[in-house]
Formats: structure tokens, sequence, C-alpha cells
């Protein structure tokens, strides 16, 4: 529905960004504003969110700058298609036990809806990192878990995409439960939890057969020592349990009396897949993480783009007249941040801003909610006064530092860009023992730099051999049903219950007359704090005792 006022208003032409260019700018924004009223407050049969890991706010700007540039206009007025999306806020990241987060339990908080310790994968804040025991009780289950039971007759289909290993912290959480985020096969788990029956994130994969897709990188995580791998004939599976868990994923199917069920781990095999015949796949296409983006061409058994998996997912999953719930992950924009290049990361982050605009040409928006996101942010900033339209990945062409060196518009606090290598000791700087690096006194000149390139790494203040994670807010995007529901600044946890709620699926199974909200004590009895192994009944006591001391003091 358009307003009379803005109809009223005409839009004039403007060949250059003079004051009727802002006007009409700001008709423009204005009438999606208004438009923004008109809630769609319907069920939403599917869930998609999108997480860009390390996606802070300073890569979303840089990214949009990025994406403009590569388009060849001066990048600031770009805009990263989710950036459009009609209702947006702010996302509070910090863990139980940490200021600045990490990926395991921002997982677990978006996900799963319950904020919990640093490196630990669906378990409540009770657990101590490393030790099983402790979480006796505390498993919580995510959405796309949720999805396929809790108050519904049927299920939802689920999938996860990631660029990263499909066992690593971000998807790992959909699905798995441990205490730490490292415990991707049996090899890292000690051998006093394994005697207490800890289980890998490998193997909680193998068993998950109600996931229908599952792609992404991370064959070694599935494979025993003794296997080779079908790409790289010199490397081997990391199991020391001799499992083949992608052969027992497949019997595992064939077990459930499950049809239709394929395992892919090259393009050609993965471009052959009939997604209206398809049920489940598993795809693995490289043996750790998938490449980065700018490298995949170079890939000779090939492997698909994230927006491809995006795709092929949503296929998928939409043959289920139920709906579906999906988590897809950028997550190689975070390991670009950690190895101090704004470029690998940038790139990065327009990988993800396809696969978002793919999945909205693909599904139904007036029943589908596409969240986009990030688990947390990084130490990358933009600097300086640069002129419009200056290089992202250029020098800043401002003001002259004090020490007379050019200094780049993007820059790191922390990270290997404050070290140099053993070839460049001529530069004064001290020593460090621990590798073949220098540490600098001074900042180095790089005018013969070619900051374009991806060899290029930004500078930073304090030397780390990675990069570490940002603790302020990240953003967040949202469109389709219930997307108002994200309207402030949230605890990240909240996303969890939001998507629920718009879904009415989990703890809001009984809330789809949108009249009304379950209360916290129906919420905590129906949540997966009290599902999961012989867990359970320790769990039950420590409710009634919460319970009973809650009574106690309202008597009080």
């Amino acid at each position: 529905m358009f307003s009379p006022l803005l109809l009223s208003l005409t839009i004039l032409a403007a060949s250059t960004e003079d004051a009727i260019y802002w006007k009409n700018e700001a008709v423009v924004e204005l009438q999606a504003a208004l438009d923004a009223q008109n809630l769609n407050q319907g069920i939403a049969k599917n869930v998609i969110i999108f997480i860009g890991d390390g996606m802070g706010i300073p890569s979303i700007t840089a990214g949009r700058i990025f994406k403009g540039q590569l388009k060849g206009t001066s990048g600031e007025e770009e805009k990263l298609s989710f950036e459009d999306f009609p209702h947006a806020g702010l996302i509070k990241t910090y863990n139980t036990d940490a200021q600045t987060p990490d990926s395991a339990a921002t997982a677990t908080a978006y996900l799963c809806g319950v904020k919990t310790k640093r490196g630990v994968i669906g378990i409540d804040d009770r657990v101590t990192r490393g030790d099983c025991s402790t979480g006796a009780g505390g498993n919580v289950d995510s959405i796309v878990r949720r999805g396929q039971y809790a108050g519904r007759v049927s299920r939802k289909a689920s999938g996860v995409v990631s660029t990263t290993r499909v066992t690593h912290a971000t998807p790992a959480a959909a699905y798995a439960h441990v205490p730490e985020r490292s415990w991707e096969t049996n090899r890292p788990i000690p051998l006093s939890e394994k005697r207490d029956g800890c289980s890998d994130i490998g193997s909680q994969l193998a068993s998950s057969t109600d996931l229908n897709v599952v792609l992404g990188g991370g064959r070694a995580a599935m494979m025993a020592l003794s296997q080779v791998d079908p790409e790289y004939p010199r490397m081997r599976g990391l199991r020391t349990d001799g499992k083949d868990l992608i052969g027992q994923w497949q019997s595992n199917h064939a077990d459930a009396g499950h049809t239709n069920y394929h395992y892919v781990w090259n393009k050609a095999q993965f471009d052959s897949i009939d997604s209206a015949t398809t049920n489940y796949l598993l795809g693995l296409f490289e043996p750790s993480h998938m490449h980065f983006a700018f490298r995949r061409q170079n890939d000779t058994a090939g492997e698909p783009s994230l927006t491809e998996m995006t795709e092929k997912a949503i296929q998928i999953l939409s043959n289920d007249p139920d709906g579906f719930v999906l988590l897809v992950e950028s997550g190689r924009i975070d390991h670009g941040h950690h190895m101090g290049s704004a470029q690998y990361a940038l790139e990065e982050v327009v990988e993800l801003e396809k696969a978002v605009k793919r999945a909205t040409e693909l599904v139904d928006i007036s029943d589908t909610l596409i969240i986009v996101t990030a688990d947390h942010s990084h130490t990358m900033m933009l600097q300086g006064y640069s002129t419009r339209g200056n290089s992202i990945l250029g020098f800043a062409n401002d003001k002259t530092p004090l020490d007379k060196m050019p200094y780049t518009s993007l820059g790191y606090l922390n990270g290997p860009g404050a070290v140099r290598t053993a070839a460049e000791r001529n530069i004064e700087g001290f020593p460090d023992p621990s590798s073949n690096k220098t540490l600098l006194s001074i900042r180095p000149d790089d005018s013969n730099w070619d900051t374009a390139s991806r060899v290029y790494l930004q500078q930073a203040l304090i030397p780390l051999e990675s990069e570490t994670h940002g603790g302020e807010d990240v953003p967040i995007y949202a469109i389709g049903p219930m997307a108002h529901l994200f309207h402030t600044t949230h605890e990240q946890s909240y996303i969890s219950h939001a998507m629920q709620y718009a879904a009415c699926i989990g703890d809001y199974a009984g809330a789809c007359d949108r009249t009304t909200v379950p209360s916290v004590n129906n919420i905590v009895n129906t949540h997966g704090v009290l599902g999961g192994s012989a867990t359970n009944v320790r769990g039950s006591w420590q409710m009634i005792v919460l319970m009973a001391t809650v009574i106690i003091l309202r008597v009080i």
C-alpha cells in the first residue's frame, strides 16, 4: 500500500548528487518504511538463517564498497542485497564466560536459544568445557532439530550448508552436543572422556539421519586413518577408531528405510543430483574447509559455490510440503580476517550476498522467513579520511602520518600484519624466539606493496599469529513472516526463539494463533535441556529443585 503523501511527491531527475538526488533517495526509503508497517504475521513455512562468520558492521560496510568497486562504481552508494530487508536490529554476542565470543557458543545461542561457555556446542552453561559429565541434562537442541518435532504431527525438512568443515563450530551446533568444539573426530577426545561415553561431532553427524541436506567441507573427519582421500591420494582420514563415517551415514539411511539418499564429493557428482527425486544429500567437497572463492576454479575435482549449494539445498528441501529449516554459513569470511587479509574476507562477504540474493529468488517471501546475521565481528576497521571512491583495499589518501609512511583504509587492531618474515630483518625489530618472524618496533613502509594483492596483509597494531574476533554488536536483517520480531538490540539467544515463534515450532508450537506467548515454565519444560541420553533424570531433579526454590522465595 502506498502513502498518498509520498505519491504526491514527484521523483525528479538528478544528474548529480545535489539536493534533488538526496530528496529522491529519502522518498524511496520513506516509502519502504511505510510499506514495512504492513506486517506479515503469518506462520513461516520455511526458515533460512544465513551466517556470515565474522561479518561485523565493518565487514558489511567494506563489503558493500568492495562490491561496488568491482562493478566500476565508487562503491559507497552500493548495497548488499540483504541490506534492503525491511527489518533489522543489533545482536549482543558475548558468551556466558567471555566478553568477546567464539563461534561455538554463538552458534549455540542463535540456533539453540541458550547462551553458553566459549568452545561449547549444544550444551547449556552448566557444562565445564571439555568435561562431558558436567553437561549431564544440559543438551539443547537447535531450531534445525526442533522443526522435526516438539508439538508438530509432521516434521519439517532440514539442511546445513557451509564453506567450512561440516563438523566445524557453526554447522555442528545444528546437530551436535559436545563440551569441546575441537572434538570433530575421536582423536582429540581424552581417554577419560571416551570412557564416559563422549561422542565426537563426526559420529553425531553420521547418526543424524533426520538431516536432509548437509553440504560443505570436512571429508577427513569422516574417514578412517587407513582410508585414502579420493581427491588427494597423499591425504588420509583423521579418525583413529577405524570408522568410515561416510559409509556409516549411508548404511544408517538404509537401516532407517530411507530412499534416494546420495553422497557426493566433487562438482560433477553434485551437478548430477536430481533435486526433485533426492531425499537426502551429503556432500563433502574437501578434506578440510572448502576453498576460498577465488581459488575454487583451481580445484581439479571441482566444488560448488556457496550460491550453488544454497540453491541445491532449497530445491531438495522444498520437496517437503511441511516446509524446511536451513542453516547457510559463509564461514571463510572469518578465516580471511584471522589471516589478516581484508581482501580474502571481503570476497567471501560478496559470495554470501550472492547466495542470499539467489535464495530470495527461489522461495516465496510471503511464507519464508530469511535472516542474515553474523556470529561475531573482527578487529578490522575503516580508518582515515579517504576521498569518495578511493580503493577500499588501497592506501588512505588524506593526511600524512607522523612517521611519513602510508597506511591503508582498512587495518586490524591485531594479527599477523604486525609481523614480518626473517627475510625483512633489515627493518628494526625485536626477534621472536618462537618463530622465524620479526616483531616490529616501527611501522614498515609499504609504499612498494600492491595492497590489492592477495599476498598483502593489512598492517596491525598488536602482533598475533592469528587475528582475533571483535566483541561489538553485530547486525541482523530479516524479511518474511514475523521478520518484525527483530527490531532493537537483542541477546543472540533471542534469534532462535524468534525463529521458532515465526514458524510455530519447538517451544512455540502452541503459539500459532499469534495472540499469546507461552509462559517461561512451559518453555523450560519443553526445551531440549531435558532431552538427550540418560542424563534426563539428573536434569529433571535440577529443574524440580529450581522450581521449589522459586516457590519458597516467593512465600518468604
